[in-house]
């Protein structure tokens, strides 16, 4: 991908803003609805961008009036009929939690620009964001009760801890459509600008956080703040930072970024994510799977 330049399929685009990688929900026609192929392309846009070390943060918005309006209903009342998990003989993977796990795994940041309603998966994929920005134009659905499913994405996990359990039970055992107000009011959204500014804000939020930073620096980062999320205690979060600050502290970046700052001037660090980011839990940063 070259600054400025488009990449396409059916489903996603991708373009260029400098450094950072937008991601864009390409199905205008269907309120850029969710479909299997959306998945796929999603995973290998995600796995393109944690090997291109020129990428140092991604947004992900739609194309249109909606950002997700949900999983494409096209199929009728047969379209949560899923067969058999061939390898297992039982329940296939939930194709919003491999998109969901994906952008967690992520080791770039991931902005969710929001250009307008969002409903089922197309809410619950952008709850690993590391920062949802909201059109004015947009509300929220967690209407999976209604469509007699239950919420999927691993937003049972991650819901609660972004708005609280009362209000992530309140917004899912009832299913409506959540105004943008109060997405913001429960931290949901953390600003809410006009519809033409959307994605703007979101790129200058991205490139706040990779501006100066280094990129090995900034995957761990996420990766421990996330992880923390599910702590025992903060026992944990020591070891963990113990760890990361030891393998941290005889590399490359962190005599730059002492020197830079001794002798005032910018920062170039050395180290590339993709020549590896250590593993600080036993599972590997980055992972399509």
């Amino acid at each position: 991908m070259s600054d400025g330049g488009v990449v396409a399929d059916d489903s996603v685009v991708v373009e260029r803003d400098g450094e950072i990688a937008v991601v864009r929900l390409h199905r205008p026609d269907r309120l850029n609805a969710f479909t299997d192929t959306m998945c796929e392309r999603l995973l290998e846009v995600m796995d393109e961008c944690d090997a291109d070390d020129s990428i140092r943060a991604i947004v992900l918005t739609g194309t249109g009036r909606a950002f997700c309006a949900g999983a494409d209903l096209g199929g009728g009342g047969d379209t949560f009929v899923l067969g058999d998990d061939p390898e297992t003989g039982g329940a296939p993977a939930d194709k919003g939690g491999l998109v969901a796990l994906r952008f967690y795994r992520s080791t770039k940041p991931v902005i969710a620009a929001i250009n307008g309603p969002a409903a089922g998966v197309g809410v619950t994929m952008t709850l690993p964001a590391d920062v949802r920005i909201a059109s004015d134009t947009a509300r929220f659905g967690f209407v999976f009760t209604k469509r007699g499913i239950v919420p999927e994405a691993c937003s049972s996990w991650f819901l609660p801890r972004v708005v609280g359990i009362s209000t992530a039970l309140r917004w899912t055992l009832g299913g409506r459509m959540v105004p943008v107000a109060e997405a913001l009011e429960h931290g949901l959204v953390s600003e809410v600008v006009p519809a033409d500014r959307v994605l703007e804000r979101a790129v200058e939020i991205a490139r706040e956080m990779v501006t100066g930073t280094a990129p090995v620096s900034v995957a761990l980062t996420r990766h421990l703040m996330w992880r923390m999320l599910g702590a025992n205690s903060p026992e944990q979060a020591h070891r963990a930072d113990s760890l990361a600050i030891y393998l941290r502290g005889t590399s490359g970046d962190a005599r730059e970024g002492v020197e830079s700052f001794l002798e005032k001037r910018d920062p170039v660090f050395p180290d590339r994510v993709s020549d590896g980011v250590p593993d600080l839990f036993g599972d590997a940063v980055g992972t399509r799977r």
